[in-house]
């Protein structure tokens, strides 16, 4: 509580949302999505552009382009994947097939050491260290967060392309 008001300010962290597309414009699709997430003024960084191939789902997809957007963020977990959700929503993205092509994905991957385990949420993500697509640029702009191991020992072609 400060002494002034008796409020207790609420907590900032460093939290990490993942985005990916490989369907229509994905240059576009990633570039909208970022922008969406700066309107809340919490964007610190976003990591350069990985193009990288899919990693799981239907065989004939295209390769994605990937990011990764550092935010100082107050919200929750469960308010983040809001805003995630509000981003496919805004990409038009459509659900037919587990891990199949997408206008953009958007995942909570990090909220600070939050550790939240319900049905429609998992944070940290439960497959983020086994995605090289995810590792590659999460280690752009944490690397403290990321073991040289786990990055080796992730699947999937990634390289990067340049930034957004």
């Amino acid at each position: 509580m400060t002494a002034d008001s008796g409020v207790t300010p609420p907590t900032v962290r460093r939290a990490f949302i993942g985005l990916g597309s490989n369907l229509g414009d994905r240059l576009a699709a990633l570039r909208q999505g970022v922008a969406q997430l700066e309107a809340d003024g919490d964007v610190t960084a976003v990591s350069p552009l990985y193009e990288t191939e899919p990693v799981g789902g239907p065989e004939d997809q295209g390769a994605f382009l990937n990011v990764v957007v550092e935010l100082h963020t107050t919200d929750s977990p469960r308010q983040l994947l809001a805003r995630c959700q509000a981003l496919e929503e805004a990409a038009h993205r459509v659900r037919t097939v587990r891990f199949g092509p997408r206008t953009l994905d958007a995942d909570v991957l990090l909220v600070g050491d939050l550790v939240v385990d319900e049905p429609d949420l998992v944070v940290p993500h439960p497959r983020l260290w086994e995605r090289r697509f995810v590792l590659a640029p999460l280690a752009d702009l944490a690397p403290e967060l990321v073991p040289a191991h786990r990055l080796i020992g992730a699947g999937g072609k990634v390289v990067r392309t340049g930034r957004l």
